[in-house]
């Protein structure tokens, strides 16, 4: 294993990650209070999982949701097949 190459607040070995995180504290985390660690971790899975995953447009996609690119390619080798 090698160590990243990165130091704290440079991310060029882990970009991606750091944009998710960015757009996580950003868009829901810092907007909320949660009063214990599991309704954190509930709602911020719920988050990710309805909004993040399934609305939300990507970039590195051509703007479409994440669920929208993996139906797109799964449709596609179906009829390729």
């Amino acid at each position: 294993m090698r160590l990243s190459v990165g130091r704290t607040g440079i991310c060029y070995d882990n970009a991606q990650q750091e944009s998710f995180w960015s757009t996580l504290k950003t868009e829901f985390y810092t907007r909320h209070v949660f009063a214990t660690h599991a309704e954190a971790i509930r709602e911020v899975s719920c988050w990710i999982e309805t909004v993040y995953n399934r609305r939300r447009r990507h970039s590195a996609l051509g703007q479409i949701s994440p669920v929208a690119f993996e139906h797109r390619i799964t449709t596609a080798a179906a009829e390729a097949a």
